[in-house]
């Protein structure tokens, strides 16, 4: 954005009343003029209620340990009651899935998938990420422009779910056209202009995983998603709803965090050249710029909870059934929490120290083989001292949820 795109944000942010101000406009995310928003909420009312908004009345959660407060409070805010984002659909219209489940339910389903993230397993990984980065970074155009999104982030993410699922590899892109229709608000004017469109499409991803599951299920117990979720007593007999819901959250939680903040690291790179030294002289810093990719680029905007009691958060009183907003992308910009939280810094002092992957119970299961990609990637780029330029602005979604990028002009020099 120029300068005076940002201060036109920056005035139009200030100058709508605070109690009509509506953050939930996919289009102030496409546009990345969301911030100063966030900023005015953070310091004049962290705890916010929306009365009207696009997706109807709702509170938003927008400063750090607030949002810690509700996301380790299952008891009082519950993921299963209304859904995990902003959007509100009928229970029999939501696919159930255990991001989406309160306890009990949840900690079974979750238990039976994240053997797949255990260390043991990401060492055995780690080998197979860095040859398939070397084969992608090295097949990549030279002096020529190409898109960074469709050529590295779309295609590494999506081989390593494949990988996971044991999915066909000659169809690996379909998860990835599926994670993005999972994700998409349906629009008039869009490609998933309509519910149902975009359930027509879902109920092709049920059938092709569907016919992956009756074959592993009469095959012994075997690494992959699909026989971890066919052999668990705990979701062997889950329902064509329920099995489709835990592909999505799979699907998308295994693609949207390492894609975007793959594209998000090379584009905060570009843009702080200081960094991208300070990088170059001392590789070592590899983990601490991957954790500030994450905190930075903050790749799911929100997540939602629903009040299951009245509760009193700062000086407002939450009532039983509101909906209630946490949002990690304003939590990571928290000046309380985060020294200096606008900028983008490798070598802070609490890296780590985000809110990219949640806490408490619906904690992000797969954060370590995220940070593992994103490590590797980074370790392959200085090896080759490859000189990776952005040549355009990035092209970012319009969505609340995501907070991604459809296209990132890139050029290789040599």
């Amino acid at each position: 954005m120029s300068t005076l795109e940002i201060d036109r944000a920056q005035d139009e942010a200030y100058s709508v009343p605070i109690d009509r101000i509506d953050v939930s406009d996919p289009q102030r995310f496409q546009d990345d003029t969301i911030w100063p928003y966030f900023t005015r909420l953070r310091r004049e009312d962290p705890v916010h209620y929306c009365r009207d908004g696009m997706f109807g009345s709702y509170w938003s959660i927008t400063k750090y340990r607030d949002i810690m407060a509700v996301d380790t409070n299952h008891r009082a805010f519950s993921s299963e009651a209304g859904g995990i984002t902003i959007v509100d659909r009928k229970a029999g219209e939501r696919f159930p899935m255990f991001i989406a489940m309160d306890p009990p339910k949840h900690d079974e389903q979750r238990k039976t998938v994240s053997p797949i993230v255990a260390p043991g397993n990401l060492a055995n990984l780690e080998g197979l990420i860095r040859s398939r980065v070397r084969t992608i970074l090295d097949g990549l155009p030279r002096q020529e422009t190409f898109n960074w999104v469709e050529g590295v982030s779309i295609e590494l993410t999506t081989q390593m779910l494949a990988t996971l699922f044991d999915f066909p590899f000659e169809d690996r892109r379909l998860l990835t056209y599926w994670s993005d229709v999972a994700t998409t608000f349906p629009q008039p004017g869009q490609p998933i202009d309509t519910w149902e469109r975009r359930d027509a499409i879902l109920a092709d991803c049920l059938a092709y995983f569907t016919k992956l599951w009756n074959e592993r299920i009469n095959k012994d117990p075997g690494p992959d998603l699909i026989s971890m979720l066919a052999h668990s007593p705990s979701t062997r007999n889950m329902d064509p709803r329920e099995f489709l819901g835990n592909l999505i959250l799979l699907i998308v939680g295994g693609n949207d965090t390492t894609r975007n903040s793959i594209t998000g690291g090379l584009w905060f790179m570009s843009q702080n050249p200081g960094e991208l030294t300070k990088l170059r002289n001392q590789p070592t810093l590899v983990p601490s710029a991957v954790s500030e990719i994450i905190r930075y680029q903050t790749p799911l905007a929100h997540m939602r909870r629903t009040a299951l009691q009245d509760f009193t958060l700062g000086s407002k009183r939450i009532r039983e059934g509101d909906k209630v907003i946490m949002w990690y992308i304003s939590g990571n910009r928290d000046e309380e929490v985060i020294e200096d939280p606008d900028r983008f810094i490798i070598d802070r002092r609490n890296p780590r120290q985000h809110l990219s992957f949640g806490f408490g119970i619906h904690r992000c299961v797969g954060n370590r083989l995220a940070e593992l990609q994103l490590r590797i990637l980074w370790e392959e780029i200085l090896a080759r001292a490859m000189d990776i330029r952005v040549v355009g602005e990035p092209q970012r979604v319009a969505s609340n949820f995501v907070h991604g990028y459809s296209a990132l002009p890139t050029r290789i020099a040599a």
